[in-house]
């Protein structure tokens, strides 16, 4: 069959059925038409939210013209892929809110704690496209896995997705938000998916449970005061004011979509993939914070988490032990650990561990 042949209503349909056998959630189809989200995304960076992301900012206008970033393009097939571990009961939510009031527990984004997301979508989407080729023939496609200047939540939004929540994160009244995006950029004249609706209301709770205020106002997020950004984006110091604010939260942070009231349908994961590697979901400060750079590499080796490298994982570390403090003032296991790492190659971390170890002598 060849592109002059083919019915690209029933090819969409297919498209959407290929995926689900892949391990996607759902499948939809947008218009490479964003519309004015060009002119919002530039007042953001205008404001300077993006703080050292500077990919956000280095491609321009092409960020929110899909047909300028890929020639060619006049759909992109959108797709969703819960993450959820397969094991654990409907109370997840709480046992993380457990975990960050355990003073002792390193808390790790749930996103982050199986395989490296990027490597699981990409490989699925490629797989899809080759499924497309297959019956079409020679088409035009990029795929892309939150690794280059795509608009993604703006895209699975007109797709019908889902809708952006005040978050600023997709919301879905099926999955909630404990989802990866994935895109494949196509010249294929599909159908195209109707958007869906806005279903936050007047619901504010994502704003009022920030840990740092980063929620600014519905849908207006500075992203330098978020704790995702401090503890994987940021390359230098954590501001001093924010630290206490970090918690016990080592990599990420997801109290926005623990308090959602969406996340009560979210989804499991079909896929093995996203599985709990290192038992980082019930890891303390103390374990992680005494791994060497080569067992930093080694057992983070096919995880996003690997990216930050050592010396951010021990900045973050410290930063999460001096925060404990507050609740374990010089407890003895937690400030000999501190002053293991005190005389560091990194001035990064030494900074950051004598920060922790003053929040011990001052609360002693």
């Amino acid at each position: 069959m060849t592109q002059t042949s083919v019915s690209f209503h029933d090819l969409a349909q297919s498209i959407k059925d290929w995926g689900k056998a892949l391990g996607f959630a759902e499948v939809r189809i947008a218009n490479a038409d964003l519309g004015d989200a060009e002119k919002q995304l530039q007042q953001w960076l205008d404001a300077g939210f993006h703080g050292q992301m500077d990919y956000m900012a280095a491609h321009g206008a092409k960020r929110a013209r899909p047909a300028e970033l890929v020639p060619g393009t006049v759909r992109v097939i959108t797709a969703r892929m819960n993450y959820l571990p397969r094991d654990g009961g409907d109370d997840w939510r709480e046992r993380e809110e457990q975990r960050q009031a355990d003073p002792q527990a390193a808390v790790v984004s749930i996103y982050a704690r199986g395989r490296d997301y990027h490597k699981v979508l990409r490989s699925r989407l490629q797989a899809l496209s080759e499924k497309i080729a297959a019956e079409t023939g020679p088409f035009g496609y990029r795929v892309f896995t939150d690794s280059a200047p795509v608009m993604e939540v703006e895209l699975a939004q007109q797709s019908g997705l889902g809708w952006r929540g005040k978050h600023t994160l997709l919301l879905s009244r099926e999955a909630g938000s404990m989802f990866f995006l994935g895109e494949i950029f196509t010249d294929l004249p599909l159908p195209v998916d109707e958007a869906t609706t806005d279903h936050c209301g007047e619901c504010r709770a994502c704003i009022d449970v920030c840990p740092t205020q980063a929620i600014l106002a519905p849908y207006k997020l500075d992203a330098r005061r978020c704790i995702s950004y401090l503890t994987i984006e940021l390359k230098d110091s954590i501001p001093v004011e924010l630290r206490p604010l970090i918690g016990n939260r080592v990599l990420g942070c997801d109290d926005c979509q623990l308090t959602c009231p969406w996340n009560k349908f979210a989804q499991r994961s079909v896929l093995p993939d996203f599985e709990v590697r290192h038992q980082l979901d019930s890891a303390s400060l103390i374990d992680l914070f005494a791994w060497t750079e080569e067992e930093f590499n080694q057992r983070m080796e096919g995880s996003a988490i690997r990216r930050i490298g050592h010396e951010r994982w021990l900045r973050n570390i410290a930063v999460a032990l001096g925060n404990a403090a507050s609740q374990r003032a010089g407890d003895s296991q937690m400030i000999s650990a501190l002053q293991s790492r005190a005389a560091h190659p990194s001035a990064l971390v030494r900074e950051h561990v004598a920060w922790a170890l003053a929040q011990h002598s001052l609360s002693s």
